[in-house]
C-alpha cells in the first residue's frame, strides 16, 4: 500500500501536469475557448486549496519552482513589450514610487515598533516587502540586517496571505472605480506587493494596464539594491550579502531587444511573450501551494496585522493620488 507522502506527492505531480498541459493546449485554436478557466486566480486558489487540503509534499520543489519561473516568465514579457512606449506610460508612477519607498519604510517601524511593539527586523522585513517587491525584498534585505529564521518566516508569511487577497480583489475595486487601464496598471504596481501578483491582477485586468504595472514594479524593485546597503548600516551589519535581482537588468534588455532588434519581426516577442504568460500563471500554483495550514498558524498576529494596517495606508493613499493623476495617465 502507497504511504501518504508518496500519494501527495504523485498526487502534485499530476495536478502540475495537468495545468502544464492545458496550458500548452490553450496553443490549439479548437481547445482555446474550453480552457478560459485557466486565468491567475483560479490557478492560485487551485493551490491554496491544495495546501489547504492536502499539504505541502513538495515545498523545496515550490520554493525554488516559484522564484525561478517568475524570474524567467518576468524576462520573457519583456520581449513583448517596446522599451519607448513602456518608459512613457510608466513615467508618470515613477515620482510615487519613490516617496513611498521610503514612506513606507519609515510608517513600518513606527507603527510596528513603536505602536504594536513587533520586534525590530520583523517589523523592518514587512516594511521592506510591502514597499518594494515582497519576497524578493524580504529575501535580499533579510540577510543584510542579520534577520534570523522566525523574523524572515513572519515577515514572508504575512506578505504572502496579502499578496493572494491582493490578486483576487484589485482587478474587482479596479473595475468598480472604472479605473482606466494605465491607472490601474500604476495601483496594483504600488499597492501590491510580489511582482507575480502585480502581473497576475493586471493581466486579468488589460494589456495596457499589463505594461505599466510591470514596468513600474520592476523599477519600483530595482530599489532593493539602495534599500539593502543602507540596511546594512542601520542594522550594523557590515559584510553581509547583498542579492542582486538580475532578472530585472534581462528584462530592460529583452525590452531593448524587442524594440531594436525585432522591429521587423515582433511575432517572435510575442511568441515569447506569450509563453511568459503562461509560466506567469503556472507560478500562481506554486506560490498558492506554498501556504500551508502550518505556515499560516505560525504567523504571529501583530505582524500580520502590521502587514495590514501597511498594505490598507499604502492602497489607499496611492489610490487616491492615482484617481487624481487618472486624467494624465
Amino acid at each position: 500500500m502507497m504511504d501518504r507522502p508518496l500519494l501527495k506527492r504523485r498526487l502534485y505531480s499530476c495536478l502540475v501536469f495537468v495545468l502544464v498541459a492545458a496550458l500548452l493546449l490553450t496553443y490549439v485554436p479548437a481547445l482555446a475557448p474550453s480552457l478560459k478557466w485557466i486565468t491567475p486566480p483560479f490557478v492560485l486558489a487551485l493551490g491554496l486549496m491544495f495546501a489547504f487540503f492536502v499539504g505541502t509534499p513538495c515545498a523545496a520543489f515550490n520554493a525554488k519552482a516559484s522564484k525561478k519561473l517568475l524570474q524567467w516568465s518576468v524576462v520573457g514579457l519583456g520581449f513583448g513589450m517596446n522599451l519607448q512606449e513602456s518608459l512613457a506610460s510608466g513615467a508618470s508612477g515613477m515620482g510615487f514610487t519613490i516617496v513611498s519607498v521610503f514612506g513606507t519604510l519609515i510608517l513600518s517601524m513606527w507603527i510596528g515598533v513603536r505602536l504594536m511593539g513587533v520586534d525590530r527586523k520583523t517589523a523592518y522585513l514587512i516594511g521592506s516587502g510591502t514597499a518594494i517587491c515582497g519576497g524578493s525584498a524580504i529575501a535580499a534585505v533579510g540577510p543584510t540586517i542579520k534577520a534570523d529564521e522566525r523574523a524572515m518566516s513572519l515577515a514572508l508569511g504575512t506578505v504572502f496571505v496579502l499578496n493572494a487577497v491582493g490578486l483576487f480583489v484589485f482587478p474587482i475595486i479596479g473595475h468598480w472605480l472604472e479605473m482606466g487601464q494605465h491607472a490601474f496598471g500604476t495601483w496594483a504596481a504600488i499597492a501590491i506587493h510580489d511582482t507575480s501578483s502585480v502581473v497576475g491582477a493586471a493581466a486579468v485586468y488589460g494589456e495596457d494596464a499589463l505594461h505599466t504595472a510591470t514596468l513600474i514594479k520592476l523599477t519600483r524593485a530595482l530599489w532593493i539594491i539602495p534599500v539593502a546597503l543602507v540596511s546594512s548600516f542601520i542594522f550594523k551589519s557590515k559584510g553581509s550579502k547583498i542579492n542582486i535581482p538580475w532578472f530585472i537588468f534581462f528584462f530592460i534588455l529583452a525590452m531593448i531587444v524587442r524594440t531594436y532588434v525585432l522591429v521587423d519581426y515582433p511575432q517572435i516577442g510575442d511568441f515569447i511573450s506569450g509563453l511568459a504568460r503562461k509560466g506567469m500563471v503556472l507560478t500562481m500554483f506554486f506560490i498558492g501551494a506554498s501556504l500551508s495550514r502550518e505556515a499560516l498558524r505560525s504567523m504571529g498576529i501583530k505582524p500580520f496585522l502590521l502587514g495590514i494596517a501597511l498594505w490598507i495606508i499604502i492602497s489607499l493613499t496611492s489610490l487616491a493620488v492615482v484617481m487624481q493623476l487618472s486624467p494624465i495617465l
